[in-house]
């Protein structure tokens, strides 16, 4: 009985040692416990496990067509609709549309593709025959080009007209002559330009500066270029002194008058200042020399004055009697 009863349990215990194992470990943990349950029951069966695949296991990527579809029109009432603010604009209504009896007398001429005469493109372009042979003048258009500040267009091409230059070279009247006190014989800056204009025409000269002015502690220097129909005439420096730095501004158009009257040294306008003989025989006839008194400190000196003139202020004539006093 003792062997029959040992025979009963081995089988037992070698076919569920699991079992038995987890029966008793699920004294200690209840995860164990539900483990236990599983196994002790019938219909538990084990997930096979799948080998692995020598290659893995990928899904391939999908692909869209590259073609787009073209977006609905929206629809008039649709609150995405964009309204053009031209199109709601009304059309300006037209003679024809106001009175057609009116529109029908307007005459109608439809445009013509006419080549312009040479006349008419000649004046636009700023050129004449009688500016290029008479005066001298160049291209209007080419004149407007030119850099002044450094350029010599036009320098010696063409003479100008007898008239032109029997204007600039005529002689200069004894009344328009003035004397400086040191007895130097000059004609007003003003006597030049009215001589250019009646020569060229006012608009037809001009100065060109050649460069920034120059200030000097009493003095202030610029260059200017005489320029003529467009074309270079003469150079010269004009100069001027000054006393402040207030009369600076005063100075610099003394100094462009100054550069004027040596520029039209080239003309020949006022050639008789520049000649001794005629300066002597000039002084002579309708100038002397006189003594005068400074009217602030008192002091006397001789004087160049014309003949038919008074001395200017600061000074006053003296008379004989005093002077010998």
């Amino acid at each position: 009985m003792k062997s029959r009863a040992l025979q009963v349990l081995r089988p037992a215990r070698t076919a569920t040692p699991i079992t038995q194992h987890l029966r008793f470990s699920s004294r200690r943990s209840p995860i164990l416990k539900q483990l236990a349950r599983a196994a002790s029951s019938s219909s538990y069966t084990p997930r096979p496990r799948a080998a692995p695949s020598s290659t893995p296991a990928f899904r391939p990527r999908t692909t869209t067509s590259a073609t787009t579809k073209t977006p609905a029109a929206p629809e008039p009432n649709s609150p995405n609709t964009v309204i053009d603010p031209q199109a709601a604009i009304p059309q300006a209504a037209t003679v024809a549309d106001v009175d057609p009896a009116l529109a029908a007398q307007i005459p109608t001429t439809e445009p013509t593709n006419t080549v312009p005469s040479s006349a008419f493109t000649s004046a636009l372009s700023g050129s004449s025959a009688n500016d290029i042979n008479g005066n001298g003048s160049g291209s209007g258009a080419a004149a407007q080009a030119i850099d002044w500040s450094s350029s010599f267009h036009g320098l010696s091409t063409t003479p100008f007209s007898p008239e032109t230059a029997a204007v600039l070279m005529q002689p200069l009247d004894a009344l328009d002559i003035e004397i400086k006190p040191d007895g130097i014989i000059y004609l007003p800056e003003i006597k030049y330009r009215r001589i250019l204009n009646k020569a060229f025409g006012p608009g037809g000269w001009g100065l060109a500066p050649r460069g920034e002015l120059v200030v000097g502690e009493k003095v202030v220097t610029r260059e200017y270029a005489l320029v003529v129909h467009g074309r270079f005439i003469a150079q010269a420096r004009g100069e001027c002194q000054y006393f402040s730095e207030e009369t600076i501004p005063t100075a610099g158009e003394g100094c462009k008058s100054n550069a004027l009257l040596r520029c039209c040294k080239d003309l020949g306008i006022a050639s008789e200042l520049w000649d001794p003989r005629f300066i002597r025989e000039f002084k002579k006839k309708n100038c002397q020399e006189i003594w005068v008194e400074h009217v602030v400190n008192k002091k006397r000196r001789q004087i160049w004055t014309r003949k038919d003139g008074e001395p200017s202020y600061p000074y006053q004539a003296v008379k004989a009697g005093a002077r010998m006093g």
